[in-house]
């Protein structure tokens, strides 16, 4: 059994230079009873923008603080102790540009054991301990509560989860033993597998408090105040804890096996065997179910050791790195003060994406939305389609009442294009046809304002070509958007040689007005996403047509670890989408790009692939199969072969791109390829994962990063 105590952490004290600490500051609190609980607040002198986060030197600070409440409770001096945070923030899991920089397995595991000896000591004082979750609990964060006797949980508070598997990791702190040993092994699997792995989605407070995570809930109004008589009648009795998943009622000969199983399987079919740090959550939660306390721990030490040092978890750390402030700061955007101010928006057609648009802009912008068509039928479809969403959103109670009469207000569909003349901010929905485009944008220019800005969401044509017939081509920028358009977090915005700044300007406001990240990309065919995409599909459908089978062709890609495989995606876009991309593509760059006119054939179908209830394609359709027989090869791929085809293949156009200056740094392909198609964190997007595999030595003898973005185990 490892003792903590023991242990000599000042190895760790090299990561701490420039650290922000989360200070540890203790109040002693006279209880109703006469009772004294010590009250300590983290708080690491930020605003709320700036989380508290677990370092080394504030581990080391909470570390010597309990360990003096531990001599005052032996004194007799205090009954108790509790823990929160800042306004707003308990904390926000441990400071992960401090992990991610560690030199070596012995100090990763130093860091391991650091947040085992000082979370641990919550459970060692001699006198109860309460966790008041106050906000923001996540990873770490979420570990302190985990640890304590007691927990209480502020009813506005932003979040609370365990994200490490989302990162490459796992929660190590005591996460993965103490959560399924509190709540059952099936609410832990939702928790620390299941959540993180859809797009990280976090718990709310009735959520935590439903689960069991939490012993109380209380109103932001008076919720230190209501947890401190809360703890005061825990302390004398009053106040009686009542646990349903208490380890003694917790059933775990057959359900524990049964639910591990289960999500085995599960993680099998959505997501292959690629990631690693799911699976090690999987094995930890399954051990969890005997066993002490102190052998948990140690499993957690040995787990988390080995994930750091691992290359998935470097890539995530890129990633990371991308979306929280890359993203955040788009590399070329103009000065914000050219923007025009955008009170009101049109929408250049009434059907399925232009009603997502609609509802999109309504929602986030809050102003005036105008949708047209051809004809009024179409626009009152656009506008039934639009209302009904506006209703689920109600009934979910995303929105009141009056919030969503407000934004049905908003909302106008006509056919009569003058009153597009005060609209500040146009953006075309329309057949995806260069001629089609031309056509509208040359009868909206003639009747919207002189500094109106245009906007096409074309996802592979020339931007600079749609605009080849306008009287002001500068006004006319690339907006592309992904879909399920709600949901995707991507915004492509596409620069022509005469876009000027301040239309280039606004889109980069509309764009984060809407919540969206934006990325600027040159006009060239496919612009990032669609490109990489079409390369990806392509060699599939190469393969296809050479007379590899189609489960052969599925499984190849899988080492890749994206969310879908390729006849999946090319399902899920629409095979009329996927071949006209394709066209474009092969038309762009015939000696690089892949197209077959057979694909257009079996875009007619009403299915092409038949799929499983999770959504994984199985085979072929009957129809599929008739027209595919006479167009296929006798010369079938390996999958090692299709593999490395892809492999070369992207690591070929990524560097032409870079050539090309179509994006300014790879970290902008990755980061649209990780936000725009779900590229896995745990790759980094493309280019780390090319470095690895070596392709890019294969294809231009060198790598996009120097070094390659590797684990220490790697290095």
């Amino acid at each position: 059994m490892t003792n903590y105590d023991e242990i000599d952490f000042s190895p760790l004290d090299a990561l701490a230079d420039g650290e922000v600490i989360t200070h540890s500051f203790v109040t002693d609190v006279r209880l109703a009873s006469g009772k004294t609980l010590a009250l300590i607040t983290l708080d690491n002198g930020r605003d709320h923008t700036r989380p508290n986060t677990l370092g080394p030197a504030t581990l080391k600070e909470l570390g010597a603080t309990l360990d003096t409440l531990t001599a005052r409770a032996a004194a007799g001096e205090i009954h108790a102790v509790a823990i929160t945070g800042k306004q707003y923030i308990l904390a926000a899991g441990a400071d992960l540009s401090d992990v991610s920089r560690v030199p070596s397995a012995e100090i990763a595991k130093l860091i391991a054991q650091r947040g085992h000896q000082v979370l641990g000591k919550l459970s060692s004082l001699g006198v109860p301990s309460f966790a008041f979750v106050n906000g923001l609990a996540l990873g770490g964060g979420l570990e302190i509560a985990l640890n304590s006797t007691y927990r209480t949980v502020d009813a506005s508070a932003a979040a609370i989860a365990l994200p490490e598997v989302f990162l490459g990791i796992i929660p190590g702190w005591g996460g993965a033993y103490l959560l399924p040993n509190l709540i059952g092994i099936e609410n832990a699997l939702e928790v620390v597998v299941s959540n993180p792995l859809k797009q990280n989605r976090v718990l709310k407070p009735q959520q935590a408090y439903d689960l069991g995570i939490t012993d109380a809930i209380f109103p932001a109004a008076n919720y230190l105040e209501d947890s401190l008589r809360w703890a005061d009648g825990v302390l004398t009795g009053s106040v009686k804890v009542e646990r349903k998943n208490e380890p003694g009622k917790i059933e775990r000969l057959t359900k524990w096996p049964i639910a591990i199983k289960m999500a085995r399987g599960m993680l099998e079919s959505r997501i292959g065997t690629v990631p690693r740090s799911p699976y090690v959550a999987l094995d930890l939660l399954d051990k969890a179910k005997g066993g002490t306390k102190a052998e948990g721990f140690a499993r957690e030490d040995e787990a988390l050791t080995d994930l750091i040092t691992g290359d998935q978890f470097a890539a995530s750390m890129y990633a990371f790195d991308l979306v929280q402030k890359r993203a955040k700061r788009p590399v070329g955007a103009p000065d914000k003060a050219l923007a025009k101010k955008v009170q009101k928006v049109g929408i250049i057609g009434a059907g399925l994406m232009a009603s997502q648009f609609a509802l999109l802009f309504v929602r986030k912008l809050q102003v005036p939305v105008l949708i047209t068509d051809l004809d009024q039928a179409r626009v009152d479809k656009g506008l039934a389609y639009i209302h009904e969403e506006i209703g689920k959103l109600e009934q979910k109670g995303r929105l009141d009442g009056d919030g969503a009469n407000r934004l049905r207000a908003l909302i106008h569909g006509t056919t009569d294009k003058n009153e597009y003349a005060d609209c500040d901010f146009v953006i075309e929905a329309v057949f995806e046809e260069v001629g089609v485009k031309q056509q509208v944008f040359g009868e909206i220019e003639k009747i919207i304002a002189e500094d109106a800005i245009l906007a096409t969401n074309t996802s592979s044509l020339s931007v600079e070509e749609i605009g080849a017939k306008l009287e002001h081509p500068e006004r006319l920028v690339g907006f592309h958007f992904f879909n399920p358009v709600a949901v995707m977090p991507l915004i492509e915005i596409v620069k022509t040689p005469t876009t000027d700044e301040a239309a280039l300007s606004t889109a980069f406001v509309v764009a984060k007005g809407l919540g969206k990240n934006a990325v600027l990309t040159a006009d060239a065919p496919g612009f990032v996403v669609n490109r990489l995409l079409a390369k990806v599909m392509g060699e599939a459908a190469r393969a296809v047509y050479e007379g590899t089978p189609l489960l052969t062709v599925e499984k190849a890609f899988s080492p890749l670890g994206l969310p879908m495989s390729p006849f999946q995606l090319i399902d899920l876009v629409g095979w009329k989408v996927a071949a006209h991309v394709q066209d474009t593509m092969a038309s762009a760059f015939p000696e690089r790009f892949y197209a077959n006119e057979n694909f257009h054939e079996l875009a007619e179908l009403p299915q092409v692939v038949e799929k499983d209830k999770n959504g994984k394609v199985t085979g072929w359709t009957k129809p599929a199969e008739k027209i595919l027989k006479p167009a296929v090869g006798t010369a079938p791929a390996g999958e090692d072969e299709i593999l490395r085809r892809v492999q070369d293949g992207l690591a070929q156009e990524i560097r032409i791109m870079l050539d090309e200056g179509v994006v300014p740094e790879v970290e902008d392909i990755d980061l649209c390829l990780i936000l725009g198609a779900g590229w896995p964190f745990i790759d980094g997007g493309a280019s780390p994962y090319l470095d690895r595999e070596g392709a890019s030595q294969r294809v231009f003898g060198g790598t996009f990063h120097e070094p390659p973005i590797r684990g220490i185990a790697a290095v």
